[in-house]
């Protein structure tokens, strides 16, 4: 006699986690426009951290002109490669035109507690800010810290950003620079996410005046000296 419980077995219902995450981009997908309207210029974008740099997957709303297939910003750049990409609310952003924005980037996870997106909201609020600068300064307010996020429009951007301020930290032309600079710079261009970008090796050879080779050895240098200091903290 049959069993019974074999006809009343249910089927298995369980997404994969590349279904699960699917379906969570569709659903973001859907709200990016309706999330763009519920206020004046606002910008709405979905990001897809496995096609990093450019990972944004869904926009809508015209603040930044960006669109799909542009790369993330410097700051979400930097997360992904720290591996700690996490929510920020409401903080202030400016645009290379001057354009101030005030921006929130949520971070979406899977069911693993892995975060795979990102939602980003970005309002213009220049003429508000300024208002609010003034209100400030009459009441003698400690002012408000410098933006931490740019927005790019392409990867070679991207990659100029993030080398024009690993080189600049260093306080030292290119071509006097020793190599305990080139090091340092080379060691904040990767904790920026440098070495996500396409061809990053060679443009990094070219702006610190070194061959592509030479960027290879120094990276096996920064790498033995930090796994020095683990062993010397552990």
């Amino acid at each position: 006699m049959a069993n019974n419980n074999q006809h009343n077995a249910q089927p298995d219902t369980t997404l994969t986690i590349a279904e699960e995450r699917k379906a969570i981009f569709n659903a973001l997908k859907q709200l990016a426009e309706p999330l763009s309207k519920v206020m004046p210029q606002t910008e709405v974008a979905i990001h897809d951290l496995s096609k990093l740099p450019n990972s944004i997957v869904a926009i809508s709303g015209n603040v930044t002109g960006r669109e799909e297939g542009s790369p993330a910003t410097d700051m979400l750049l930097t997360e992904a490669a720290n591996g700690r990409v996490r929510t920020q609310m409401n903080y202030h952003t400016k645009l290379p035109d001057g354009r101030e924005l005030r921006s929130t980037t949520i971070a979406i996870p899977d069911s693993n507690g892995d975060v795979f997106a990102t939602l980003c909201i970005n309002s213009e609020v220049s003429v508000w800010h300024q208002i609010s600068d003034i209100a400030e300064m009459m009441a003698g307010a400690a002012p408000e810290p410098q933006p931490k996020e740019n927005f790019v429009q392409n990867v070679n951007e991207l990659a100029d950003l993030i080398l024009d301020k690993a080189i600049e930290a260093q306080n030292v032309p290119v071509e006097l620079m020793k190599k305990e600079h080139k090091l340092r710079a080379l060691q904040i261009a990767r904790d920026n996410g440098m070495f996500l970008l396409r061809d990053a090796a060679d443009t990094v050879a070219e702006r610190l005046h070194v061959s592509r080779f030479t960027v290879y050895n120094y990276l096996k240098e920064l790498d033995e000296a930090a796994e020095t200091q683990d062993q010397s903290t552990s």
